[in-house]
């Protein structure tokens, strides 16, 4: 199960890589530190980019089937910066079999809070029609 929850979380730091975050703390990590509890929950990611922040969390199938998952989607979107009062991104990571379901709950969020939400599919990609062990073996240095 961790192991589970340890890929998700790396596919969405790269997701937030690819977004142009810079991660400042994430779970499972091996040189940034864990990020603290916001409110009462648990977050996996917050990242950085510029004056904007986001948090990241990743949704299994024991997510969905708290009750308390409503609760905790429009706490964690309504979040805004200490100082300057800028709104907080949410970014929400799920596997693509939860995606419907998950985007069915995120229609019964406040609008307030659904606009800072981006609900990603996170998928782990392979290499397509490229078996490893068939690459040539060129040497590149000599």
């Amino acid at each position: 199960m961790e192991l589970d929850e340890r890929k998700n979380v790396d596919l969405l730091v790269n997701h937030f890589w690819k977004l142009g975050y810079f991660t400042v703390s994430r779970r499972f990590g091996t040189y940034l530190p864990e990020p603290s509890k916001v409110g009462r929950f648990d977050v996996d990611i917050i990242a950085k980019q510029k004056n904007k922040y986001a948090i990241g969390i990743t949704l299994s199938e024991d997510d969905i089937q708290d009750t308390n998952l409503l609760e905790k989607l429009e706490f964690l979107a309504t979040r805004k910066t200490k100082y300057s009062k800028s709104p907080v991104t949410l970014i929400v990571g799920v596997q693509s079999k939860l995606y419907k379901r998950i985007k069915n709950i995120l229609e019964k969020v406040i609008p307030e809070a659904r606009k800072n939400i981006k609900l990603m599919q996170i998928l782990e990609k392979t290499i397509d029609g490229v078996n490893i062990s068939k690459r040539s073996n060129e040497v590149l240095f000599s």
